[in-house]
């Protein structure tokens, strides 16, 4: 299993000390798309690494054309020498709509189009087919040679989607190399509609799993006291919760027979009440959904629920010293390598 960290809010920080995150042991660096742009920090974290992999978990696939992250992609992979990852992430509709102020439609299919958009630039580009690629939401069919790219010998990024549902995990499993799992997932849902879905999806379509990766990332917390661990829970309690209060997500919890919790926390959303909605998540829910623990119990737990599946996961430093980081690396990969 891979072992990737997350940048976290100061990615910008965290891409000037990947040198140091590379030697740790840690094999990918994720930039998320919160209140920073993703790929700028990758930039930075290319020049200092050699051989840690780059990736974006996620960037806003809607909020852009494709021929602009097709560009973009297409330096960041060539700086880096062929290590970026391009992680995909649909976002919700008021998001789209109203943040980026781009259309909204039919998530699943507009994805999987936006992918094979992607790959018809980048066919013109490394395999210099001619560029003509008309779908449903995008249209490109014009490119000379000055807006050509040059350098070409490290090829085309890897592509990943984020994916809960299972029509956006099909479009993963038939376009991308790899789904990003959303982390309100649980072990369960995990073994019996997500990793499902992406074996018969690859098998209709002549994949092999073996070059396709399974990446996820439960809500996690690595505590060293009791009060720590008071605190984690609490946090994570309305994490938890922020999330199950999404229409688009109930689905996991239904499977649970825990569907109604849905019902209870949207409107509670709706009013704002953030911190009494953490108080609705019981100790039951808190725990399928998060693994929470010192160093050894967190690697153990991790192997447990999701070793021989998950092929890719994260962790975050948590204001650890780099020694304790280290170790941590160390216990997760002896864990579940094992």
């Amino acid at each position: 299993m891979k072992i990737s960290v997350g940048a976290g809010d100061n990615a910008l920080q965290s891409a000037l000390r990947a040198g140091e995150l590379e030697e740790i042991g840690l094999d990918r660096l994720n930039s998320a798309e919160t209140a920073h742009d993703p790929l700028l920090p990758l930039m930075l974290a290319a020049e200092r690494t050699r051989r840690m992999e780059l990736a974006t978990n996620i960037l806003v696939a809607f909020a852009r054309t494709p021929m602009a992250i097709a560009g973009a992609c297409h330096d960041l992979n060539a700086f880096s020498k062929g290590r970026f990852v391009l992680g995909l992430g649909s976002q919700i509709k008021p998001h789209i709509v109203h943040r980026f102020s781009m259309p909204w439609s039919k998530p699943a299919a507009r994805m999987k189009e936006y992918v094979q958009a992607l790959h018809a630039i980048w066919d013109c580009w490394y395999e210099g087919r001619d560029l003509y690629f008309r779908g449903e939401f995008y249209t490109h069919t014009l490119m000379a040679p000055r807006f050509t790219p040059e350098n070409l010998e490290y090829g085309r990024p890897k592509v990943a989607i984020a994916a809960v549902g299972p029509l956006m995990t099909q479009v993963a499993a038939e376009v991308s190399d790899g789904v990003i799992c959303h982390a309100f997932t649980t072990a369960r849902y995990l073994h019996e509609v997500t990793v499902p879905a992406i074996n018969q999806t690859l098998a209709a379509n002549g994949r092999d799993r073996r070059a396709f990766e399974i990446a996820f990332t439960p809500f996690m917390a690595v505590v060293r006291d009791e009060a720590e661990l008071r605190q984690a829970q609490a946090s994570l309690r309305q994490q938890v919760a922020f999330y199950a209060s999404t229409p688009a997500y109930r689905g996991v919890l239904e499977l649970h027979g825990w569907g109604e919790l849905q019902s209870i926390l949207h409107p509670m959303s709706k009013a704002g009440q953030w911190e009494a909605m953490g108080e609705v998540i019981d100790d039951e829910v808190l725990d399928a959904f998060t693994v929470i623990g010192d160093e050894r119990q967190v690697a153990r737990e991790m192997a447990a629920r999701f070793g021989g599946e998950v092929d890719c996961t994260s962790i975050s430093p948590q204001n650890m010293p780099d020694e304790a980081l280290a170790s941590f690396v160390a216990q997760l990969r002896a864990e579940t390598e094992a």
